[in-house]
């Protein structure tokens, strides 16, 4: 099979974003920008993502859609939410990390993680280390915040990150983000991104591709 066919199948059949499976319609908006947030806090600890996924949804339909009404809300309200997703283990300590992560970007950038981008001033690693002062956000959730919002900050682009490149290279596609990033116009290159995650989290789809 063909780079080519490689790539077009890779965005038909897996290149959903995590943020369109969590019902987050990706805007360059304060609103959207912190619910993505609050999935890649979900999503940072050894859970799995539809779980995660699922929790987002919640919280998102519990009203928690921005940091201020995410610090407004009782932490037993948010445990709540996130039992309502089987989001159960970490349920009480990540209630805490979103009601500190709120406030964090309240005093910090207004509640709008459009200042945040611009601090990072056009670098990605900047970027990814603003992103680590939230709580419960490592490296893993500033790549995942990373190759999601790339979607709407053009100058992330292309952004593969580890995850990303190693599935490429295991499909024989280049394995840089460079690389990568040639494949497929820049404002699929989040799309390709979340596929590449996918195909490498999946043994299955990554040995069907392979044998195709």
């Amino acid at each position: 099979m063909t780079v080519d066919t490689i790539t077009t199948r890779l965005l038909a059949e897996h290149g959903r974003t995590y943020a369109e499976e969590a019902g987050i319609t990706l805007h360059d908006k304060p609103s959207p920008l912190y619910r993505l947030l609050v999935m890649t806090v979900l999503c940072s600890i050894r859970i799995s993502a539809g779980t995660a996924i699922e929790a987002a949804r919640e919280l998102s339909a519990a009203g928690y859609r921005t940091p201020r009404a995410m610090a407004a809300s009782g932490w037993q309200d948010r445990v709540d939410a996130l039992g309502r997703a089987h989001y159960v283990r970490y349920d009480e300590s990540t209630a805490t990390a979103l009601g500190e992560g709120a406030q964090l970007l309240l005093d910090r950038w207004h509640g709008d993680l459009r200042r945040l981008g611009d601090e990072a001033d056009g670098d990605p690693d900047a970027l990814r280390e603003l992103l680590r002062e939230v709580p419960r956000i490592g490296p893993v959730g500033a790549d995942i915040f990373c190759r999601e919002v790339q979607a709407v900050w053009p100058w992330l682009r292309p952004f593969f990150d580890e995850r990303a490149c190693a599935a490429a290279e295991d499909l024989g596609l280049p394995h840089t983000p460079r690389g990568l990033g040639g494949l497929v116009p820049p404002e699929e290159h989040a799309r390709l991104a979340a596929a590449l995650v996918r195909v490498g989290l999946s043994k299955d789809a990554l040995a069907e591709l392979r044998a195709a």
